[in-house]
């Protein structure tokens, strides 16, 4: 019997890929989802894939009911924090797609799974491209001092910065702060043009029609300028495999991890 797997967010853009693709593996049941839209349904039916016998229920705490092993959470940022803690509570392993979550938050978390002895990782974005990003700008960090990211999304995502900012900015902090020619508090004119300071990096975030998901860091240095950046389509599929793999591996992890690369071989 593979592992078992509750998926929060099962029917939404990200989490009703990821569950397709749950049903086409021989290692993982989905054995419970959330989805309070809805609830009392079965999950199959809901999605038109007739292999997901799941129950659907209007809250975590009510799918947490039945065990799992890996509680994953696709929903929305003012209940993640609460789904997680909920989950761990169980005894279950937990996978973060959500993004929104604070410094704080992540702190609360990691100090409950070590208590419960259990891992999560949490990923602001799944796909192998953004790995990439983060792996490039950590390297791009060392070298030079002096940088900012520009997070681009959707007019109607409410949550900014996203997650893959938010991430991108931490693991850069882990490096070292940028150096701006011009301190912050000398700015003449309005602060907040300078963006928001996010672990220590400048970030501005565009919220239009037409992006989906983007996130862009810019290194400076004296006449030259790197820029690595990530965009993504209109679908969900190139979240999946990275997804897939956080399920199988966040067992082997102990506390909070951020990034997919916790798990990969990079």
């Amino acid at each position: 019997m593979g592992l078992k797997v509750c998926l929060a967010g099962a029917t939404g853009w990200a989490g009703s890929e990821l569950a397709r693709s749950i049903a086409t593996t021989d290692d993982l049941d989905l054995v419970a989802a959330v989805a309070r839209k809805s609830a009392g349904q079965v999950l199959g039916e809901v999605l038109g894939e007739p292999r997901l016998a799941a129950q659907v229920y209007a809250t975590a705490a009510e799918a947490l009911a039945r065990p799992c092993d890996v509680f994953v959470e696709y929903t929305k940022p003012d209940s993640a924090k609460a789904n997680i803690l909920a989950a761990l509570a169980r005894g279950a392993h937990v996978v973060v797609g959500t993004s929104g979550l604070s410094e704080d938050d992540f702190a609360q978390i990691d100090a409950v799974a070590r208590q419960q002895q259990r891992g999560v990782l949490a990923c602001g974005n799944f796909a192998l491209t953004v790995v990439l990003l983060q792996k490039f700008a950590e390297t791009a960090a060392r070298l030079i001092p002096q940088w900012e990211i520009i997070d681009y999304a959707h007019d109607n995502k409410a949550d900014a910065p996203s997650g893959t900012a938010r991430e991108l900015a931490f693991r850069l902090s882990k490096v070292r702060n940028p150096a701006p020619t011009v301190p912050l508090e000398k700015t003449v004119g309005p602060r907040e043009a300078r963006g928001a300071t996010v672990s220590g990096t400048q970030v501005h975030s565009l919220r239009l029609p037409g992006f989906v998901i983007g996130a862009e860091v810019i290194f400076g240095m004296p006449d030259q300028r790197l820029t690595i950046r990530h965009d993504a389509g209109t679908g969900a599929r190139p979240y999946v495999d990275g997804a897939l793999l956080a399920i199988r591996k966040v067992s082997t992890l102990l506390g909070v991890h951020r990034g997919l690369d916790c798990v990969l071989d990079l």
